[in-house]
């Protein structure tokens, strides 16, 4: 079974929901099932964090940059916002680490916003300036 898994993982992995369905238990790959249940939900957490990134990026340019503001910033931002929220819903486990989430995005933010606007890194402040609330809320827009 391990060489399914090395050799066709698409396959390995219907093979397994199969196994599952079917209530054979004992002939499972449970430690590559193990290893892959834990890869999932790392995924569900950098998939949120890179939302995140996202959207604390396009904040930092409407308050740093007021003159480029444009709808485009505005519907990206949106979008971002909704996104979190959906992940946030299906997921409500992971607001037990948003504090960490919100820093590590803003790492990410901040070279994105460095990389956009051409201001220096120091033109940013060193933590995120928005909660997560002021974040994913609608009608906040930093001046």
């Amino acid at each position: 079974m391990a060489g399914l898994y090395d050799q066709d993982f698409y396959a390995w992995t219907q093979e397994q929901a199969a196994l599952l369905k079917e209530g054979r238990l004992s002939v499972l790959d449970v430690e590559h099932l193990a290893e892959e249940l834990e890869g999932m939900g790392k995924s569900e957490r950098r998939e949120l964090v890179n939302r995140l990134a996202v959207l604390l990026a396009h904040l930092l340019k409407w308050q740093h940059q007021p003159v480029r503001r444009g709808r485009s910033w505005r519907a990206t931002i949106t979008e971002q916002r909704y996104r979190v929220q959906e992940r946030l819903e299906e997921s409500p486990s992971l607001q037990h680490d948003m504090d960490d989430s919100m820093a590590r995005a803003y790492r990410y933010a901040v070279l994105q916003a460095i990389r956009e606007t051409g201001l220096a890194e120091d033109s940013f402040p060193d933590r995120c300036p928005y909660t997560l609330a002021q974040a994913l809320a609608h009608d906040f827009w930093p001046d």
